[in-house]
Protein backbone atom coordinates (compact mmCIF):
# COMPACT_ATOMS: atom_id res chain seq x y z
CA UNK A 1 0.00 0.00 0.00
CA UNK A 2 1.14 3.45 -0.77
CA UNK A 3 1.20 5.96 1.85
CA UNK A 4 1.98 8.93 0.38
CA UNK A 5 1.94 12.08 2.73
CA UNK A 6 2.41 14.64 -0.40
CA UNK A 7 5.14 17.15 -0.79
CA UNK A 8 4.14 19.81 1.21
CA UNK A 9 6.89 22.17 1.75
CA UNK A 10 8.80 21.02 -0.84
CA UNK A 11 9.31 24.40 -2.57
CA UNK A 12 12.26 24.21 -4.30
CA UNK A 13 11.15 20.61 -6.26
CA UNK A 14 8.29 22.74 -6.85
CA UNK A 15 10.49 25.84 -7.96
CA UNK A 16 12.16 23.49 -10.72
CA UNK A 17 8.33 22.22 -11.82
CA UNK A 18 9.02 18.97 -9.84
CA UNK A 19 5.44 17.17 -9.18
CA UNK A 20 5.09 13.36 -7.59
CA UNK A 21 2.48 10.82 -7.16
CA UNK A 22 2.34 7.05 -5.61
CA UNK A 23 3.58 4.56 -7.73
CA UNK A 24 1.44 1.94 -8.98
CA UNK A 25 2.03 -1.16 -10.68
CA UNK A 26 1.04 0.41 -13.66
CA UNK A 27 4.72 2.40 -13.78
CA UNK A 28 6.62 -0.82 -13.50
CA UNK A 29 7.24 -0.29 -17.05
CA UNK A 30 8.77 2.99 -16.35
CA UNK A 31 10.60 1.95 -13.71
CA UNK A 32 12.46 -0.49 -15.22
CA UNK A 33 13.26 1.62 -17.55
CA UNK A 34 14.71 4.03 -15.21
CA UNK A 35 16.91 1.39 -12.94
CA UNK A 36 18.21 0.60 -16.72
CA UNK A 37 19.11 3.62 -17.50
CA UNK A 38 21.16 3.83 -13.89
CA UNK A 39 23.04 0.46 -14.81
CA UNK A 40 24.69 1.34 -18.57
CA UNK A 41 27.74 2.47 -18.05
CA UNK A 42 28.60 -0.97 -15.82
CA UNK A 43 27.20 -2.92 -18.59
CA UNK A 44 28.51 -1.25 -21.40
CA UNK A 45 31.69 -3.08 -20.58
CA UNK A 46 30.08 -6.25 -20.39
CA UNK A 47 30.23 -9.05 -24.41
CA UNK A 48 26.87 -9.82 -23.57
CA UNK A 49 24.03 -9.29 -26.25
CA UNK A 50 21.52 -6.81 -26.07
CA UNK A 51 18.61 -9.56 -24.61
CA UNK A 52 21.24 -10.86 -22.47
CA UNK A 53 21.41 -7.51 -20.61
CA UNK A 54 17.44 -6.88 -21.08
CA UNK A 55 16.91 -10.06 -19.31
CA UNK A 56 19.99 -9.65 -16.08
CA UNK A 57 18.34 -5.91 -16.38
CA UNK A 58 15.01 -7.43 -15.72
CA UNK A 59 15.92 -9.93 -12.72
CA UNK A 60 17.85 -7.54 -11.08
CA UNK A 61 15.28 -4.87 -10.99
CA UNK A 62 12.24 -7.55 -10.09
CA UNK A 63 14.87 -8.08 -7.19
CA UNK A 64 15.50 -5.13 -6.18
CA UNK A 65 11.79 -3.84 -5.90
CA UNK A 66 10.73 -6.89 -3.61
CA UNK A 67 13.57 -6.51 -1.27
CA UNK A 68 12.45 -2.64 -0.91
CA UNK A 69 9.21 -3.52 -0.80
CA UNK A 70 9.76 -5.82 1.91
CA UNK A 71 12.45 -3.96 4.08
CA UNK A 72 10.75 -0.65 3.67
CA UNK A 73 6.71 -1.22 3.48
CA UNK A 74 5.67 1.69 5.15
CA UNK A 75 7.83 4.14 2.70
CA UNK A 76 6.20 6.64 -0.06
CA UNK A 77 6.79 5.05 -3.59
CA UNK A 78 7.25 8.33 -6.03
CA UNK A 79 7.34 8.73 -8.94
CA UNK A 80 8.98 11.98 -10.27
CA UNK A 81 7.51 13.92 -13.12
CA UNK A 82 7.96 17.47 -14.81
CA UNK A 83 5.98 18.91 -17.81
CA UNK A 84 3.79 16.20 -17.39
CA UNK A 85 6.35 13.52 -18.41
CA UNK A 86 7.94 10.43 -16.14
CA UNK A 87 11.42 11.85 -15.59
CA UNK A 88 12.54 9.69 -11.72
CA UNK A 89 11.71 7.98 -8.46
CA UNK A 90 12.04 8.87 -5.18
CA UNK A 91 11.47 6.34 -2.79
CA UNK A 92 11.01 7.49 1.05
CA UNK A 93 10.61 5.88 4.21
CA UNK A 94 10.60 8.50 7.32
CA UNK A 95 11.12 6.50 10.24
CA UNK A 96 11.19 7.79 14.05
CA UNK A 97 14.65 8.76 14.46
CA UNK A 98 15.55 9.52 10.66
CA UNK A 99 14.31 9.97 6.87
CA UNK A 100 16.01 6.98 4.81
CA UNK A 101 16.19 7.90 1.28
CA UNK A 102 15.82 4.63 0.16
CA UNK A 103 16.32 5.54 -3.66
CA UNK A 104 16.12 8.88 -5.86
CA UNK A 105 17.12 8.79 -9.12
CA UNK A 106 16.76 10.94 -12.99
CA UNK A 107 16.21 9.48 -16.33
CA UNK A 108 20.07 11.03 -17.93
CA UNK A 109 18.58 13.70 -19.68
CA UNK A 110 17.36 15.55 -16.26
CA UNK A 111 20.62 14.32 -14.16
CA UNK A 112 22.85 17.35 -13.64
CA UNK A 113 20.29 20.13 -13.72
CA UNK A 114 19.77 21.05 -10.58
CA UNK A 115 16.52 18.68 -9.78
CA UNK A 116 18.12 15.68 -7.78
CA UNK A 117 19.87 18.89 -5.25
CA UNK A 118 16.67 20.90 -4.63
CA UNK A 119 14.69 17.53 -3.73
CA UNK A 120 17.35 16.49 -1.56
CA UNK A 121 17.41 19.96 0.08
CA UNK A 122 13.78 19.89 0.56
CA UNK A 123 13.84 16.65 2.38
CA UNK A 124 16.79 17.93 4.35
CA UNK A 125 14.54 20.55 5.30
CA UNK A 126 11.48 18.48 6.06
CA UNK A 127 13.56 16.19 8.36
CA UNK A 128 15.35 19.34 9.86
CA UNK A 129 12.13 20.84 10.98
CA UNK A 130 11.15 17.71 13.26
CA UNK A 131 14.45 17.00 14.52
CA UNK A 132 15.75 13.95 12.37
CA UNK A 133 18.79 13.52 10.24
CA UNK A 134 18.33 11.82 6.70
CA UNK A 135 20.58 8.58 5.36
CA UNK A 136 20.86 7.05 1.96
CA UNK A 137 23.10 4.11 0.73
CA UNK A 138 25.34 5.31 -2.47
CA UNK A 139 27.54 3.10 -4.30
CA UNK A 140 31.23 4.27 -4.00
CA UNK A 141 31.13 5.35 -7.66
CA UNK A 142 27.88 7.03 -7.99
CA UNK A 143 28.84 10.65 -9.21
CA UNK A 144 25.83 12.05 -6.69
CA UNK A 145 28.40 11.41 -3.93
CA UNK A 146 29.69 15.02 -4.41
CA UNK A 147 26.09 15.99 -4.11
CA UNK A 148 25.46 14.04 -0.88
CA UNK A 149 29.02 15.56 0.65
CA UNK A 150 28.19 19.20 -0.75
CA UNK A 151 24.52 19.28 1.04
CA UNK A 152 26.35 17.99 4.31
CA UNK A 153 26.13 14.16 4.45
CA UNK A 154 29.06 11.96 5.64
CA UNK A 155 30.03 8.43 5.20
CA UNK A 156 28.66 6.86 8.41
CA UNK A 157 29.21 3.43 7.87
CA UNK A 158 31.54 1.14 5.36
CA UNK A 159 28.91 -0.76 3.47
CA UNK A 160 31.60 -2.35 1.17
CA UNK A 161 30.34 -1.55 -2.05
CA UNK A 162 27.91 0.94 -0.79
CA UNK A 163 28.40 3.86 1.55
CA UNK A 164 25.67 4.78 4.45
CA UNK A 165 25.67 8.32 4.09
CA UNK A 166 24.06 10.26 7.15
CA UNK A 167 22.80 14.37 7.30
CA UNK A 168 22.89 14.62 11.23
CA UNK A 169 20.11 16.25 12.69
CA UNK A 170 20.58 20.00 13.41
Amino acid sequence: MNHFRGAAGWMRAAGAGLTFRGSTDADLPFLLHLYASTRLEELAVTSWAEAQKAAFLDMQFQAQHAHYRKYYPDADWLVITRAGSDIGRLYIERWLGEHRIIDIAFLPAFRGKGFGSALLSDLIDEAAAIGKAVSIHVEKHNPAMRLYLRLGFTVAEDKGVYDLMLRPAP
